[in-house]
């Protein structure tokens, strides 16, 4: 292959890499202002001056920019989480003090990006079904959450009750498909917490706390500190 040639290609791959990142820039102010099921691939070309047929060529369907979407928000959720994580972890922070500065920093990036946090944990956008392809993106806050907890295990331990028994079988299921190294007690507390710690972040998204929590930082802190302890993460000393 010759230089010249070299030179095009990637001069072309740029190029595109640009009118995919200008695609999906504009896609996310129409979802801040009408809202995903109104997204509209003829709305996003119009706005970039281009013609529906070459938007086409880069995103063939509505779905597919929904698509790239989600895991664009996912994968911006999940880095911010692991970058906490790595932060408190070189700051010889105990277990409890690492998840918590988890949750927070999965808080701070959905105040930051609502309307994307609304495209991945608020409502079902009618007609789109998530691929496969999303899975990947969309465990990484789970994964860091996981991790605190195998290495707590490995280490100081973790307390947990014994699961009841109509629970035992269901239990002993989610631990063998999520993390078989651990107790299925454990990470059956996990999924619980896990649904808790988004539960508590949509609420302050979507307004739910609006004249019944004023201080948020702190609610959330006690909050995500008590999940903590739930999934058996032992007490500071």
């Amino acid at each position: 292959m010759s230089s010249t040639t070299s030179a095009t290609q990637g001069a072309r791959a740029r190029a595109r890499e640009e009118v995919t990142a200008a695609i999906k820039d504009e896609a996310r102010k129409q979802l801040a202002d009408d809202g995903a099921a109104k997204l509209s691939l003829r709305a996003v070309a119009r706005e970039l001056g281009m013609a529906s047929s070459a938007l086409y060529r880069y995103f063939p369907s509505r779905d597919d920019l929904l698509t790239a979407l989600i895991i664009d928000a996912y994968d911006s959720l999940g880095a911010a989480a692991e970058a906490a994580h790595a932060e408190a972890v070189a700051a010889g922070k105990e277990p409890v003090q690492q998840w918590t500065a988890v949750c927070e920093a999965v808080r701070s990036w959905a105040l930051e990006h609502p309307h994307e946090y609304a495209l991945i944990y608020g409502s079902p956008v009618p007609g789109y079904s998530a691929p496969d392809t999303t899975v990947r993106a969309a465990a990484r806050v789970g994964l860091v959450l996981i991790g605190i907890v195998r290495d707590a295990h490995q280490g100081r331990g973790v307390a947990y009750g014994p699961l009841p028994g109509e629970l035992r079988t269901e239990g002993e299921r989610i631990a063998a498909d999520v993390a078989p190294d651990l107790p299925p007690a454990t990470i059956t507390a996990m999924v619980a917490a896990w649904a808790q710690l988004f539960g508590l972040v949509g609420f302050e998204v979507f307004g739910q706390f609006n004249r019944i929590v004023e201080d948020r930082p702190a609610f959330f802190s006690h909050a995500v500190t008590q999940l903590a302890h739930g999934v058996g993460l032992l007490r500071q000393s």
